[in-house]
């Protein structure tokens, strides 16, 4: 790659590659949000896309969020959260504070984990689930944010024009998203075991 190619690979705005919802991407809109940093996305809507990316060895892991940035391909959210929070100055002064920071990511983690595989349940299923997720969140994960939060962050010019209406955050989702990750993932029919390995696809 030449000198003026990755000057342009480096300037471009981030490409998010996900479905038209937040899912595992959300995160990482948030963060680029509070980043000021403005991005485009591409929407998977169907299977050929999904397939083009694959062959095209654009998914190191055969899985979505994948994001276009620096001249790089990256998945695995975790990775992509990281990239993005040490290229602008969001990941803590120093190797504690980054500690602190990836303390509450992994929390995060484990509270969506509960709240990606909601929507794809059955009705009796989702009551059971809400249930759960409201436990968890307001007993063990809740209090925690709140405590560390007390500094307003919606108050953050960047992050007040993300939750305005118009900006490019997600909705819940709803049976359209739902229906739109069936098609393009190809799953028929969800049980147990199906949704543990959905969870890590989306």
């Amino acid at each position: 790659m030449d000198s003026n190619r990755k000057f342009e690979d480096m300037s471009a705005k981030p490409k998010l590659y996900y479905f038209d919802g937040r899912g595992k991407m959300e995160s990482i809109r948030w963060l680029l949000a509070a980043a000021g940093v403005e991005f485009e996305e591409e929407f998977l809507e169907t299977r050929d896309q999904y397939e083009k990316l694959l062959q095209g060895g654009s998914l190191l892991f055969q899985q979505v969020p994948m994001v276009e940035i620096d001249g790089m391909k990256m998945v695995q959210t975790r990775a992509i959260l990281s990239y993005i929070a040490e290229k602008y100055n969001l990941y803590g002064k120093d190797l504690k504070e980054r500690a602190l920071i990836d303390m509450y990511v992994g929390g995060t983690d484990d509270l969506m984990g509960f709240i990606l595989v909601f929507p794809f349940l059955s009705a009796e299923d989702k009551e059971k689930q809400h249930a759960v997720i409201v436990q968890k969140a307001t007993s063990r994960y809740f209090p925690v944010y709140e405590k560390a939060f007390k500094a307003r962050i919606s108050s953050i010019p960047a992050i007040k024009k993300f939750l305005e209406p118009g900006s490019q955050r997600k909705p819940v989702p709803d049976d359209k998203y739902v229906e739109t990750v069936r098609r393009v993932l190809r799953i028929l029919q969800l049980i147990p075991l199906e949704l543990y390995y959905l969870v890590k696809r989306i």
